[in-house]
């Protein structure tokens, strides 16, 4: 029900007295001015047709309701139900005193309020000064004059703010996460609320108009949107246009308009403001227009496009990632280096830091659903983020709310949880899918896993004649759609159709299994080990015998330092081109110049390459490298790794190297020394090291 304490009032007046009542009346009995009751009356008439009631009003004469005395009986017994407040909750109707003020800025007088809430003025008082703490946060004002009454000022922006903020604190923010699978229409989640009456602040009808507005609109960038920032748009649109039709504007600023007219998505903005003058008949201004597009961009996106990331200002985008760089010492320096080199992370986070400035600068409101979960599993990554909060105020001014904390935390906790999971030793874990010829049923369900788990897994597909001991011997596990009493094995039985939670269970056996040493394996076993041995010895010795130390200028440039160095890998200029372009891609993901180590390490995937590569590159003197762009750095470090099958084995031998740059300071000290035979002998003595653990793990 959409009714308000003070409509309830009235109608329950109408009700009681059932007879033909003046308007006067009306206002006098519950004090406040006619003008209210007509307008809390204006919009009563589709929340009484449910109830078969309808309201009837007479010029001069009054205003009466008509219906069945039976309906009009129920309809009496659900107001005096609907939401009663106790007026003993004081936490509860000081909430409701701040969505009175917020529905209606027009001066009362504090009997006024004593009425709605059936309380004393002194308690209302008492109530007033209590959240009064809540609206300055807004730079909102409770003003208390005496003859005048009680009024909020402020500016319209931050009125707006204060709205928004009030629905995102009432709302149930698991609603928003199960809409989808729910099925369940933005309009119904919007609805739904903790019993607050939040909805009346939106109003119907708008909030209607609007959400089809947005339906109309086929635009990608909208579609990007999450869940959350997209009902968050349309929450701030609705809002918006509530108050463009009662004439309330929001103060214009010539120096954000003229920044934002000239920004890529400002047709999107205006597209969205032509479809909602269409829809209310009415003019958008260009400063609501502007307002728009900033929540457009401050929204969270579900993925972002490389090619949209590579046009972005080149300035800003390296000083965010310089930022980004002392982000992450701020929150953990034992693990720094380690999360500078995870360039998901960095490119996750850097799509993310865009539009949050845009939302801290700017003072906008985002929710985060998964907050309390991330505070209450998480606290020590909570904490630590805080921290990264804090070099946010000291650097920018800004002061960053817990929401964005907790999205914070989220990207950091993922790092780190990526980075866990890379120090874990882990293996291909062997599977045997099985059902009753070895075909059909069996191969849909190879399909299936082979996209679910992709090369975490070997998956052999058995009839169940098939399950020779020998064959148990290769497996870890089975999966079975039938069953297997008689076979002495680890069995996880499940449906043909691998529903949602028969994949559970296989990605949890899996993460087990790939913890644990191999099972031992029968001859033909160990002439595959041979090979990978083999392999892994081919790919040492090449990285050995084919490194490099080259000497260059000390005022080289970047684009040069990539061409003197891919001469010296490659002669053939097709693939010193590739080399080259995939290090600039790596370096436009994240700079990977780093001056608290006194080095730069330049490390790509690349189709230029089809063996590892490690070389390394100083000055002629020895001295520091001069051009700004290097950061007075002493070395260059190469690392190469060619683009095909054998990534995870390739990474694995230069991940090793990469690790003793920091682990290990005599590495850096010969790498300093410019002897190339001295770099040579100590790769070869930490890569004997890495095999021998290699050998360990085979």
């Amino acid at each position: 029900m959409n009714f308000s304490p003070r409509l309830r009032q009235i109608i329950l007046i109408l009700l009681q007295e059932n007879q033909i009542i003046s308007v006067k009346k009306l206002a006098d009995e519950i004090k406040v001015s006619k003008r209210t009751v007509q307008r809390e009356l204006e919009f009563v008439g589709s929340s009484l047709n449910q109830y078969h009631v309808s309201l009837q009003t007479k010029t001069g004469i009054g205003i009466w309701l008509e219906g069945e005395e039976a309906d009009k009986k129920k309809l009496y017994t659900m107001l005096k139900e609907e939401d009663v407040i106790d007026s003993g909750d004081k936490d509860d109707r000081r909430k409701r005193l701040a969505l009175e003020i917020l529905m209606d800025r027009t001066p009362k007088k504090l009997y006024y309020y004593a009425n709605i809430f059936d309380v004393s003025e002194a308690t209302i008082s008492n109530d007033m000064e209590a959240i009064e703490s809540w609206f300055q946060q807004f730079d909102l004002t409770i003003i208390r004059k005496q003859g005048y009454g009680v009024a909020l000022e402020g500016s319209e922006k931050n009125y707006r703010i204060a709205v928004r903020k009030f629905i995102d604190e009432n709302f149930d923010n698991k609603l928003v996460r199960n809409l989808e699978e729910n099925e369940r229409t933005i309009i119904d989640v919007l609805r739904d609320k903790d019993g607050q009456n939040i909805y009346n602040l939106l109003n119907n009808d708008i909030l209607k108009q609007v959400v089809t507005c947005f339906q109309s609109i086929r635009d990608k960038r909208l579609t990007r949107l999450t869940e959350n920032s997209y009902i968050g748009l349309i929450l701030h649109v609705t809002i918006a246009i509530n108050r463009i039709l009662q004439k309330e504007i929001i103060e214009p600023n010539d120096e954000l308009l003229n920044k934002l007219v000239k920004n890529d998505d400002y047709d999107l903005a205006t597209h969205i403001a032509n479809s909602l003058e269409e829809e209310f008949q009415i003019e958008i201004p260009d400063i609501e227009i502007a307002y728009i597009l900033l929540h457009i961009k401050g929204s969270k996106l579900q993925h972002i496009d490389e090619d949209e990331i590579e046009t972005e200002n080149q300035v800003e985008r390296q000083e965010l990632i310089g930022f980004i760089n002392d982000m992450i010492d701020v929150y953990d320096t034992q693990i720094a280096y380690e999360l500078k080199q995870d360039e998901d992370f960095i490119a996750g986070l850097l799509a993310h830091l865009q539009p949050t400035f845009v939302r801290l600068k700017n003072h906008m409101i985002i929710s985060n659903p998964l907050l309390q979960q991330i505070q209450e599993t998480y606290p020590d990554i909570y904490e630590k983020s805080l921290n990264v909060g804090y070099l946010i105020k000291e650097r920018y001014g800004f002061k960053v709310p817990k929401e964005e904390i907790g999205f914070l935390a989220m990207h950091f906790g993922a790092a780190c949880v990526r980075l866990e999971n890379q120090k874990e030793s882990k293996r291909k874990v062997e599977i045997g899918i099985v059902c009753a010829s070895g075909i059909g049923i069996s191969r849909l369900m190879h399909t299936r896993l082979k996209r679910f788990l992709k090369d975490r897994a070997e998956l052999v597909t058995y009839g169940k004649d098939d399950l020779t001991p020998i064959q148990l011997k290769k497996m870890d596990f089975l999966i079975s759609s039938i069953r297997l009493d008689d076979i002495d094995a680890d069995i996880i039985r499940v449906s043909p159709l691998l529903i949602e939670n028969d994949l559970e269970r296989i990605e949890a056996k899996v993460r087990v299994y790939a913890k644990t040493p191999q099972k031992s394996k029968v001859s033909n076993d160990f002439s595959n080990q041979l090979e990978h041995v083999n392999f892994t010895v081919t790919q040492i010795q090449y990285v050995i015998n084919e490194f490099q130390c080259m000497k260059v200028s000390s005022s080289i440039t970047f684009d040069e330092l990539l061409v003197a160095i891919t001469e010296r890998l490659s002669p053939y200029n097709e693939k010193r081109l590739l080399i080259q372009e995939d290090i600039k891609r790596r370096e436009k993901i994240a700079s990977q110049i780093i001056p608290s180590y006194d080095f730069a390490l330049l490390h790509s995937r690349t189709k230029g390459v089809i063996r590892p590569s490690f070389s390394v590159c100083l000055t002629k003197g020895l001295g520091e490298f001069t051009d700004p762009f290097f950061q007075n750095i002493h070395a260059i470090i190469i690392m190469l790794i060619p683009e095909d099958d054998h990534t995870t084995e390739n990474s694995d031998i230069m991940g090793y190297l990469s690790s003793k740059l920091v682990e290990n300071n005599d590495f850096l000290n010969t790498i300093f020394t410019g002897d190339k035979e001295n770099i040579r002998s100590f790769i070869s003595n930490e890569l004997k090291k890495f095999f021998g653990q290699y050998l360990d793990r085979v």
